[in-house]
Formats: structure tokens, sequence, C-alpha cells
């Protein structure tokens, strides 16, 4: 153990075993249970992490072999993810609405042979993947509920494979025998342009992408963060389990899912770290509480949010405002801003950050006028951190900074735009390469800068990236007109009565349409109190109040964008769009070809300019019922007086 004290730890169970050796009482993790918060110091983690190390062992799990994680965001996720790296395994966190097909690949193409499994859910996907799969020896659950009945040889439960620590040394020896080159993690991408692919991540890359987003953000020692955003994310990684044991932080679990923004209000955390979607789900929330207040109500937090834009639109510094605006802001404050951020769970968010796609300007706007400065970190599985939000002032515009610092296991990362606005990068802790893909590395690859994928232009500091879209995603209009569709989506998202969008256009087209998802939440809402009847989200969607209001939604993004580039038509889709359909991945990013596929009549019909069209959509139910939706649905039309707008 001195061997850990005396040099700067190189792999993630080193840390561990570092952080329960020097402060081995303090608090490391909380995880609600039953309403009550249960707490676990790093050496209650260091005992856990080794008894399980050692059940790995007595299973036949050696180094260099991989181990999946299929759960919800529990102590018990990160325990096991340390564990296999202690034995030196690497692992893979899938998402836990993974589909037995997916765990069926990811099993094949990693070579694992030992998942970890949270409940019955997940082990009845695993176990026919078992079959399947010889090298595939064993599965370890900890919910049991459901599981008593289940007989199989290599099904174990938690207490049955965790083993005694009576060989505490080899679990030591095993951890300090690590390096900073070994694998830790493979990270697959989400599949839109093919089968996935596994990210070679190191325990360098983990460490050194943690130490840049601790060192921009000024992360405190010691903060309370709550783990939600799925291990299968790189950025939670980076965060919640690599930062959480450098800094460290005190990781908290909430009890389910659906009560993230209980546990965020209860823990009142300084660090905050949320999807777009997520972002965009909590900006509809206050959007839609609006729509149900008394008007007098809605006149008063629209003055609040006026006064909170005005002082704090760009920075939090309000020094530089003017003096009636500032005047105001107190007041704002008390009666409109402060209760909003305690409504979301803000409270207390020092540090409030987003990544993993686009995020609409007003999204940031709307969050820095309640107080809360969101930040976006973007970067990528392959080569890490990029760009981060620093500092005191955050344009709303651009994905933030390029982050060029130097850690221990890295060097500065440098960054170039090509002339076809392709970003590329190197530096960095590298990439390292797709698992068991070398030719599909190489194509990533140009003369020694790794080829990013995105077109980005740079903002007004030189410094600063603005992100546009997918490479391969920037298209032209049939007059050569260029635009970008995820611009267009981001800026549309941020309308509460728009949950997802899809645009269409290429160089067929003579303009740009969309396919829209409604949130069924927030205009159920408007419905009621609209006195509009509907019976069927199916319903809801087609009725012509619904549509008007979307096609006004539509017209106001459209004033921002470039003639060529506004919408004149779209559709409201009958259903939602569905991972487990195959129209989104597992991160909520859209499969643009199959979408295109399957709503193909729809798509004809806006071009054709047909007032609608029948469809019939293959639908799969929340009990695996397979069917058949059949719905007329109506092409909106954006009017025209507005579309043409300056």
């Amino acid at each position: 153990m001195s061997a850990t004290l005396n040099k700067t730890p190189q792999t993630l169970p080193q840390w561990l075993l570092h952080n329960a050796a020097t402060r081995g009482g303090e608090v490391a993790q909380r995880h609600k249970r039953d309403g009550v918060w249960h707490e676990f110091s790093w050496a209650d983690v260091r005992d856990e992490v080794r008894a399980l190390a050692l059940g790995l062992r007595a299973r036949g799990v050696q180094r260099g072999q991989t181990v999946v994680l299929l759960s919800e965001n529990r102590p018990e996720l990160y325990w096991a993810e340390w564990a296999a790296m202690a034995v030196g395994a690497k692992v893979v966190a899938l998402y836990p609405d993974a589909a037995e097909a997916e765990v069926d690949y990811i099993v094949a193409d990693a070579q694992a042979v030992c998942v970890f499994a949270e409940d019955q859910e997940q082990v009845d996907k695993v176990l026919p993947v078992m079959a399947r799969h010889g090298g595939l020896h064993t599965v370890v659950w900890w919910e049991s509920g459901g599981l008593w009945s289940y007989r199989h040889e290599g099904l174990l439960g938690w207490d049955a494979f965790r083993a005694p620590a009576e060989d505490a040394a080899w679990f030591e020896q095993s951890v300090m025998q690590g390096q900073a080159s070994d694998i830790a993690v493979l990270s697959y991408t989400s599949g839109t342009t093919g089968a996935p692919k596994g990210v070679i991540t190191t325990h360098a890359s983990l460490m050194h992408n943690a130490e840049l987003i601790g060192q921009t953000m000024q992360v405190p020692e010691g903060g309370e963060y709550l783990s939600y955003i799925p291990l299968s994310w790189a950025t939670e990684q980076w965060v919640g389990v690599t930062m959480g044991l450098m800094r460290p932080l005190r990781v908290n679990f909430a009890e389910r899912p659906d009560q993230i923004q209980e546990a965020i209000r209860e823990l009142a955390c300084e660090m905050v770290f949320f999807g777009p979607r997520q972002w965009e789900s909590l900006a509809a929330r206050v959007h839609a509480r609006m729509l149900d207040a008394a008007p007098w109500r809605q006149k008063v937090v629209d003055w609040g949010l006026r006064i909170g834009k005005l002082a704090r639109a760009d920075q939090m510094d309000t020094r530089a405002r003017s003096w009636w605006v500032r005047a105001q802001l107190p007041l704002a404050d008390a009666l409109v801003l402060r209760p909003l951020r305690e409504q979301l769970g803000l409270k207390r968010a020092r540090i409030a950050f987003t990544g993993g796609a686009a995020v609409a300007p007003d999204i940031f706007r709307l969050f820095a006028a309640m107080g809360v400065m969101l930040r976006n970190v973007y970067g990528c599985s392959e080569f890490g951190l990029i760009t981060v939000h620093q500092g005191e002032r955050v344009n709303a515009e651009t994905i933030g900074e390029t982050v060029a610092m130097a850690s221990p296991w890295g060097v500065p990362m440098e960054w170039r735009v090509t002339d076809g606005g392709g970003l590329e990068v190197r530096g960095g802790a590298g990439f390292s390469g797709y698992w068991g893909k070398p030719e599909k590395s190489a194509e990533k690859m140009n003369e020694g800068w790794f080829q990013t994928g995105d077109a980005v232009g740079q903002g007004p500091s030189g410094t600063e990236l603005i992100y546009y879209d997918r490479v391969e995603h920037m298209n032209r209009l049939q007059g050569g007109h260029l635009f970008s569709k995820q611009f267009i989506e981001v800026r549309l998202r941020f309308s509460p009565y728009i949950r997802e969008v899809m645009v269409v256009g290429d160089p067929t087209r003579s303009h740009v349409t969309a396919l829209v998802n409604i949130d069924g939440d927030v205009f159920g809402r408007w419905a009621e109190r609209n006195g509009v009847s509907f019976t069927t989200f199916t319903d809801l969607s087609q009725r012509p109040e619904v549509l008007a209001q979307v096609a006004k939604e539509i017209a106001g993004v459209n004033q921002a964008l470039p003639e060529a580039a506004r919408l004149k038509h779209f559709v409201n889709l009958p259903k939602e769009l569905d991972a487990d359909e195959g129209e989104l991945t597992r991160t909520r990013k859209l499969k643009r070809d199959f979408i295109e596929q399957r709503y193909g009549a729809l798509i004809d019909a806006m071009y054709d300019n047909r007032p609608g069209t029948t469809i019939e959509i293959p639908v799969r139910y929340q009990d695996g019922r397979a069917g058949v939706l059949r719905a007329d649905v109506t092409t909106g039309h954006v009017p025209a007086s507005r579309a043409q707008e300056t």
C-alpha cells in the first residue's frame, strides 16, 4: 500500500486504494434505499470492491478479459467496474434499456466473460445470450426480486459471488500491477452509421480528461454529485467514475431514475450534469407550469425571467448592466428566479453542464436568467475533451473554448479546421483505436490528426468553436444552398411543444421540411386549457389546433434562418419516436436513414403538397407485443407571411 502513497496513482483502482488509505472514514458515496440515504466511506467501498475482485478471480476472470455492466446508476455498478479493473479486466457499460439483440452484439464483439446485471429484467436479456456464447460463463445479480426460482450454473447472487477478504494481499498486488496504458473501458459508439464500434479507452485517457474537466470547471474537492447519466457515456466515465475518485467527489445515487429531481433537491447538488434532452425537459417543465398558472402569475414569471435575461444573458457578473436592471434583479430573484431554481433542484448548482449533442442557445439563456450558468462540454469517446465553456462568460452560440492543457497523463491538444469545415485534433491522451477493428481505426486518422467528423466554425475569440453538424449531415438543397439540419433541430426543440424533430432536405428537394414529435404532456395540458378534445396521442397530434400551434413555433424559428433554409411544410408524427423500434439510439440521437425510410410516405406527401396521407407503421408495445399503427396524417403548412419576415 505504501507504493500507492509514494507516487501518483496510474489506474482507477490505485486511486481507490489511495483514498481508502488517506481518507478512509470520509463519505465516498450515498445511495437512497427505501426512502433513507445510506452512506459508504472510502474504506467501505474498497472492501466491497475487494470482495468482488476476489469473486472475479474465483470465477476465472483474467487480466485483459471483458466484463459487461447492465444496470441503472447504482453504487454496485461503480464497485463492479472498479473490481473488474482491479483484476486487470476491461469493462463495457450498456444502457439499462438495451435490448437483447444489443446485449448479444456487445457480448460477442467484446468477447465478454462476465456480466453484472441489476435485476430480473436484465438477467432475462442475458441468459439467452449466455446460451449462444460459450465464453460468457458468469452472470451476477444484486436485486433478487423474481429471481429466487432461477437455476443456472453461471447465475450467481451478489452475496454468493463476493469472496471473503482472506487474500487482501493478492488484491493489492493485482491493483499495483496496473499501468496507465492498460485498457480500462470499451465505450461503444451509438451505431448511427453502421454497427457500433468499441472505443478503446485507457486509464490514462480517463484520468487525463477528468483532470481537464476538473481544472477548467474549477470543481471543488468533496463536492456533491448525483450520478444519473449512464456509464455508457464517456462523459460520465470522466466525471462520476474517474473524477469522483481523483478529486474526490461525494457521488450520490437516487432510489429510482424517476426520482432524480427529488434527489437533486434533497442533496442540493453543487455540480449537475444532464444531457441536452434532460435540460430541454426541465425548460419544458417551466413552460408547462406557466400554462397551468393564473394569468397574473404568468405575468409575474414573465417579468422575472425578462429581468434575469437582461441581467445574466451571457455572464454571471451583473455589474455592467443598466442600473434599473440591477435594481430589479434582487426582487425578481426573490419572487421568481429562486423559487424556479428550488423547484428544479438547482438551488446550489454552481457547476451545471451538458454534453453529448447540441443545445439550443435559448436553453442556455433561460437557465442563465434563473441564475444557473449552464456550460457545454464537447468531445468524443475516441479522443476525449475538446471544448468547455470556461470562466464567468458563456457565449451561448458556441460549444466553448478549446482545452489545450497538459496533465500527467496527456499532452496539450492541438486542433484545426479543414477546408471542408471538418474538425481535426491531435495530442491529449491520444486515440487508441477501435476494439478489433484496425481498418476502422485507420480510417479516422489523417496524417496523425484524428478526424472528429464534426463540421464546426470559429467563434469571435478564435479559440471558441461553433458546432454545425456532422460533416456527412451538412446538406445542400436543389438550388445549391447549404444548410445544417441539426442547427435547425436544436432551435425547434427549445419549444416546449416539440419533444423531437427531424429536418428533411437534400439536393433532390427544393426546400426544407420536418417530421415533428409533439410533447404529449405539454399539449395535453394546453388542450385542456384551450378546450380541445382528444382521445389518444395520435388523435391529439393531428388536431387542427395542435397543427396550428406547431406551425407557429416553426415560424418563429424560421425568422432566424436564411430564407433558403426555412421550413414550409411539416407533419406531426402519430407516435413517439422510440429507441426500441430502431428510430433513435440509446443516447436519443436520430437514426436518420431508418426514419426517412419508415416515414417516406409522409415525406413524399409534404413535397407533393398533398393535404395528407394514410400510413401503417409497425410498432412494439411495452409488453413486447408487435402490432401495426394505422393513421391519417395531415400535412402542416408554415404561414408564408411569417416565413418571409426578416
